[in-house]
């Protein structure tokens, strides 16, 4: 009888505990790296299928978002993301970072 009392103790003052707050996913993913959007605007004007890639590389981002001038996006700040803005024939015209 103790035994059970000492565990319905112990699973009721668990249950009270606060759980650590979880950590921003964009936090962890962009720890100690940054973009650097100035490293690749020599690409600007070129057709941003060829060049998505070199431009990631270039600028040190870990992501690459694409999207056309005007499109909506996402207002969320990411430090190793690098955005290429095109043109509607896919050409890119603005490199930054965020």
């Amino acid at each position: 009888m103790k035994a059970i009392a000492i565990l319905t103790s112990a699973l009721v003052l668990t249950a009270c505990a606060t759980a650590p707050a979880p950590q921003d996913a964009a936090e962890d993913a962009s720890a100690g790296v940054r973009c650097n959007a100035n490293a690749a605007e020599g690409l600007i004007g070129r057709p941003a299928d060829a060049a998505a890639a070199l431009a990631q590389k270039s600028s040190g981002a870990r992501t690459v978002r694409r999207y056309v001038t005007g499109s909506p996006v996402t207002m969320d700040f990411r430090p190793d993301r690098l955005n290429v803005e095109t043109d509607a024939a896919g050409t890119i015209v603005k490199l930054t970072c965020g």
